[in-house]
């Protein structure tokens, strides 16, 4: 008996949408990474790039619970000396909600070649309209 070994040129990939109205930013967050990672597959294989297409709409309505838009913050450095920058998550959920959600689901998915282009194939609308129609994704809840 031989374990199956997925090969990337092999992979159809598919189309998945989630709706993150109303629902909290890490979880829908992880849901995407899974999907991404292709690890909802059962012939995933953790060396080789089977993760499929993600479509993440309604990311300005996505919650987060607590405190967090108050206690939370996004850093970032210019590599200059004094070059820290922090922005509250209130600030960065009304002004760029895509980013918010985009920086979540890029902490999740792995520091390699597989992860950088994995988050290549994730798109995501602050509104409820997308422009991936053609590729008729499937609704995930």
């Amino acid at each position: 008996m031989s374990t199956y070994m997925a090969k990337a040129e092999t992979v159809e990939r598919r189309w998945f949408v989630i709706d993150a109205a109303g629902k909290p930013l890490g979880k829908t967050a992880v849901k995407a990474a899974t999907i991404l990672r292709g690890k909802n597959r059962p012939e995933f294989t953790p060396h080789c790039d089977c993760g499929e297409f993600v479509i993440i709409i309604n990311a300005d309505k996505a919650i987060l619970t607590g405190r967090k838009l108050e206690q939370k913050y996004y850093y970032r450095h210019s590599g200059y000396i004094g070059g820290m920058k922090k922005v509250q998550y209130k600030e960065l959920m009304s002004e760029k909600p895509e980013m918010a959600m985009e920086l979540a689901v890029k902490r999740m998915l792995p520091d390699n070649t597989i992860g950088r282009k994995s988050f290549t194939r994730l798109h995501v609308y602050a509104g409820a309209q997308h422009d991936q129609a053609a590729q008729k994704p499937i609704a995930i809840d």
